[in-house]
């Protein structure tokens, strides 16, 4: 059991290492491309998110490029209509971190290539430590990272789930779910990243630690949660910069609200579909886009 937790505990650090490296790797590769991209594509708000989402899922962290957004509007170089495109967009494309690990991170043997990307990614670092070579080779060994953190996770939740039934912890049905809900906001302010939530609930669905209803309730809560460090960023900013964090509180907590209500829907699909039984990660992935989508 300890054991177990150890490893929980040391994957955990393993994934926000691995996303702080993609997230750094790439915003020192690109040098000031990022501020030239959203200064360039957000001529409309369609391509304002357009940008948000592919930065997001690029960097694997709408906090990053919401933070940055709000940096730009901050000084001025960004209006609020603007950075609202972006946000929109980033908040869509922090999904694909679901996707990476249910679509990859349980379908192939993680070894065969994420310890390749590890030292792929050194010897790059190595090669050019002050160059923008360094700096995507500290990407690279990032996402190298990022998949054996999830594999940790996943042994460590399969030991857990021997000795320890999260799903039994709390009452049945919504207001049980509404707890499940509480928790994923708890994990992603404790963690400032809903990526890391989301992967914990995956890899704990995966073990069998969690049912698919807490799954959803999590993934939920994660989404309201991420809006807390857009919320503390704007401490002492600008009222447009104030704007955009509550317009991310905003887009993010009727995503959050539409989710609830269709907790029931997912209640019933989690007993009277086969797919989702068969394929829950996908699924709970699958859940995490539509409901940031909204």
């Amino acid at each position: 059991m300890w054991l177990a937790l150890g490893t929980l505990a040391g994957g955990l650090g393993l994934f926000l290492l691995g996303v702080s490296m993609i997230t750094d790797g790439l915003r020192l590769a690109a040098g000031n491309a990022l501020r030239d991209i959203l200064a360039r594509s957000t001529r409309t708000t369609w391509h304002g998110v357009r940008s948000g989402f592919l930065l997001s899922s690029m960097v694997q962290s709408s906090s990053a490029v919401t933070i940055a957004t709000i940096g730009f509007v901050n000084a001025g170089l960004l209006g609020v209509h603007q950075a609202l495109g972006i946000v929109l967009g980033a908040t869509v494309g922090t999904t694909t971190t679901g996707w990476l690990v249910a679509a990859v991170g349980f379908q192939f043997k993680i070894s065969v290539f994420a310890m390749p990307l590890v030292g792929v990614g050194m010897i790059m670092r190595l090669a050019g430590a002050s160059s923008r070579l360094g700096a995507l080779g500290e990407a690279v060994a990032g996402f190298g990272l990022f998949f054996i953190a999830i594999d940790f996770l996943r042994t460590a939740f399969e030991g857990v789930s021997s000795s320890v039934d999260l799903a039994g912890l709390a009452a049945a049905g919504f207001a049980g779910l509404m707890l499940y809900v509480l928790a994923g906001i708890i994990m992603t302010v404790l963690t400032q990243s809903s990526s890391a939530t989301v992967a914990l609930t995956l890899t704990a669905l995966s073990g069998g630690l969690i049912t698919f209803p807490v799954a959803a309730a999590m993934v939920i809560g994660a989404t309201v949660g991420t809006t807390s460090t857009s919320a503390l960023a704007v401490i002492g900013a600008t009222p447009n910069a104030r704007r955009v964090a509550a317009g991310h509180v905003c887009i993010n907590g009727f995503s959050a609200a539409m989710g609830i209500v269709i907790l029931p829907a997912v209640l019933w699909l989690s007993t009277h579909d086969t797919w989702v039984h068969d394929y829950p990660a996908l699924a709970i992935a699958c859940f995490h886009t539509t409901l940031n989508a909204t």
